[in-house]
């Protein structure tokens, strides 16, 4: 082969772009144990201190985002095991499931699901290896603690009657009632994407170890 034939085939190799993941519904063993573990992780860490709550209505609006910040460390790393489009969706069924089983309104687990596709939009422009997209698809999927509280504004009188409200006994939703009002409630809404936010930054700042090793950067 000729010196000018070799740069031309040089060049042409060196040029080819690389492809960004597509979307795949093939999972391997590894990626159903990572969503399986992760998402037990996730729900285990959310419900045990979101369960703080049940103090008062003013502590659960404290621990509700305190929550979406201490499992920002599993989701992030739970994203450095995800090299391909599917599994945060299907994280996202697993965890909306599992709420949805502890009672949680059947509109949070579409919510869930429809927080975790955007969140895979966002992953798949940064062709899974951007911290950054990793920590925004974070903040993103977090929106999905406006689920829960949809019921509370589309009727809040059926909400505050609820069978699971009504076992917290009447001065709970008493002061539920005067502490969770609707420009309380949208406060709230608003603050799950800035805690998601701190949560994917926390999450990136504690394993920079493994989006290293995972090369994300």
């Amino acid at each position: 082969m000729s010196d000018d034939t070799r740069s031309i085939a040089t060049d042409t190799t060196t040029a080819t772009p690389t492809r960004s993941p597509g979307f795949t519904l093939t999972f391997s063993a590894r990626d159903l144990l990572n969503v399986a573990i992760f998402a037990v992780i996730y729900f285990v860490i959310v419900f045990a201190i979101a369960m703080l709550g049940v103090i008062s209505p003013p502590v659960m609006l404290l621990t509700l985002p305190l929550s979406i910040i201490a499992a920002g460390v599993p989701y992030m790393l739970f994203l450095t095991r995800v090299k391909h489009a599917g599994p945060v969706t299907l994280f996202a069924i697993a965890v909306g499931g599992l709420y949805l089983i502890i009672g949680h309104p059947w509109i949070s687990t579409l919510v869930t699901i429809g927080a975790a596709l955007v969140a895979e939009v966002i992953l798949w422009a940064g062709r899974y290896r951007s911290r950054w997209s990793a920590i925004v698809a974070y903040a993103v999927f977090s929106l999905w603690y406006i689920g829960p509280m949809l019921p509370l504004l589309m009727n809040r009188a059926e909400y505050l009657n609820s069978p699971g409200m009504q076992a917290m006994g009447q001065d709970y939703v008493d002061a539920f009632d005067q502490t969770v009002s609707v420009t309380v409630l949208w406060i709230y809404n608003a603050s799950t994407f800035v805690c998601g936010l701190l949560g994917g930054l926390l999450g990136a700042y504690l394993l920079k170890k493994h989006f290293t090793r995972a090369g994300l950067a």
